[in-house]
């Protein structure tokens, strides 16, 4: 199937992304990350945690199936796309409400980067499934 490897190796990219992530969040320095230090902010950034974790779950799962074979690529590359799109439009609407990427300094556009990766990989993802949905299906001997 064509692209599989590239597929792949973005599913992989994002798992590990998004464990870094928070473990940079919570082990090493939140700083590096948060665009400031109200404790209203932190909250809504640590709201994510468990959005994150489905997400890395699907990204990790549909990886496996995919390297597989495994018809179950299909459920998880579907689920995976629509999370990391819900998660983009869950941020995006706190970043434009606050003005947040054009008006928080290098930390907004941090923001503003991450968000449109995962607005990118989403997308990505599900055309690619929706392309191959039918070899997908069939397990793609």
């Amino acid at each position: 199937m064509r692209g599989r490897r590239a597929v792949l190796a973005t599913l992989l990219l994002a798992t590990v992304l998004i464990v870094v992530y928070w473990l940079v969040w919570f082990l090493v320095d939140r700083s590096i990350l948060a665009m400031e230090t109200r404790p209203a902010y932190i909250e809504h950034e640590q709201s994510f945690v468990l959005a994150d974790a489905w997400l890395a779950l699907c990204t990790a799962a549909a990886a496996l199936a995919l390297a597989r074979r495994g018809r179950l690529a299909l459920f998880w590359l579907l689920a995976g796309g629509g999370a990391g799109i819900y998660l983009g439009c869950m941020d995006s609407l706190y970043d434009i409400s606050r003005n947040d990427w054009f008006g928080a300094g290098g930390a907004g556009y941090i923001e503003l980067g991450i968000v449109v990766i995962t607005f990118t990989f989403a997308i990505a993802i599900l055309a690619w499934t929706w392309r191959n949905r039918e070899a997908l299906l069939r397990g793609y001997p």
